[in-house]
């Protein structure tokens, strides 16, 4: 089982760094006005969420899942762990609605500014936060 939580934690990690990365990109397409810029941005953008961030997401929830199937048992008296799942369900929603935004980007039809972005990109840090110290302090 260390195995699946490593892999669970490296997952997670690079989950996280495309979860910060791609609303930092959503920015600096937003404040784009040159063709090159925009074309380039959504290539990044298409690749990120794609290649790094799906199966990312899709590896973190598949063996956490499996961790906490192997040890119901004892995590279903965890509240702690109760909350985590319950903060990582819209993390998931905070993933695939990066992913709308992507297409929007994609047909350039893209209606937010880069201040919007700047404040949709502060989410994940909040969540991360909130679930390490559930994860670590385990308050209850």
């Amino acid at each position: 089982m260390l195995w699946i939580k490593a892999f669970h934690i490296i997952s997670v990690i690079t989950w996280f760094a495309a979860l910060f990365y791609l609303p930092r990109l959503f920015v600096y397409h937003a404040m784009s006005d040159d063709k090159v810029s925009i074309e380039r941005f959504k290539v990044m953008e298409r690749k990120l969420y794609r290649g790094i961030m799906m199966p990312s997401m899709v590896l973190a929830v598949v063996l956490g899942a499996w961790l906490v199937i192997d040890a119901w048992a004892f995590y279903q008296t965890q509240d702690w762990l109760h909350a985590k799942l319950i903060l990582v369900v819209p993390l998931i929603a905070y993933h695939f609605y990066c992913g709308r935004l992507l297409q929007t980007f994609k047909q350039d039809n893209n209606t937010h500014s880069h201040v919007f972005y700047r404040w949709f990109n502060e989410f994940p840090v909040l969540m991360l936060v909130s679930i390490i110290i559930l994860v670590v302090v385990k308050p209850f």
